[in-house]
């Protein structure tokens, strides 16, 4: 049985070392809803480090929807070479912008069923913008979320759609906003794919993995 009162003593003890994630990072320093929309489409399946630094150079050329409509696809492909899917990922910002501009006025549109009409956008990337761009509930759930979640025991899930919905259940939702801040930053620094950081995880003590693989280790 998961405890509000451990997910609450998760998520401060994480507080206290968190890192800025992507979104965090690119909020601060200014960047628009549609390009914070954009860098999260280019991130799907990419690092924040190769993400960050090539759509920071397309946005200075391109920085607003309408930049992108007469943009050349070939040029834009170029320009984020070296994120996963490039060519696919390129073609759909040209279209998620027309789309922009027709329908929404150039404005990034504030639900769910809006957003992920999009081409690109799904549930992960859709969610991230309620949550960091219009401060809504919401659960985004990557790769991160996913594992971090099922390992903490909060879960038992095989794809981040059940994750979500899982956690939707369990975490109170006025938190709902911190699962990814929290999460994503946690598992790109300590709870790693493969080789986890379990001797130095602050929060070991609440992780159902953790403490298996501690005791793994004294049997050995």
């Amino acid at each position: 049985m998961v405890f509000i009162s451990d997910i609450e003593k998760v998520f401060s003890i994480l507080e206290k070392s968190h890192q800025l994630t992507m979104l965090e990072l690119l909020g601060q320093e200014g960047y628009t809803p549609f390009q914070l929309l954009v860098a999260t489409l280019l991130s799907a399946r990419s690092k924040d480090s190769t993400t960050i630094p090539l759509a920071k150079k397309m946005f200075v050329q391109y920085p607003t929807p309408k930049d992108y409509i007469s943009a050349d696809p070939n040029k834009l492909e170029k320009m984020i070479y070296g994120i996963g899917f490039f060519r696919v990922k390129a073609r759909n910002v040209k279209k998620l912008s027309m789309i922009l501009l027709e329908k929404y006025h150039g404005q990034v549109p504030g639900t769910l069923e809006e957003l992920t009409s999009l081409p690109g956008v799904g549930r992960k990337t859709a969610n991230c913008i309620l949550s960091y761009v219009f401060h809504k509930p919401a659960i985004a759930v990557d790769i991160h979320v996913h594992r971090i979640s099922n390992r903490l025991g909060w879960v038992e899930t095989k794809t981040p759609e059940e994750t979500e919905e899982a956690l939707q259940n369990i975490v109170p939702k006025k938190l709902w906003s911190q699962v990814n801040k929290l999460l994503v930053d946690h598992g790109q620094r300590v709870c790693l794919p493969i080789n986890p950081k379990c001797s130095s995880c602050s929060i070991r003590k609440y992780c159902e993995f953790g403490w298996n693989k501690l005791d793994r280790k004294k049997t050995e």
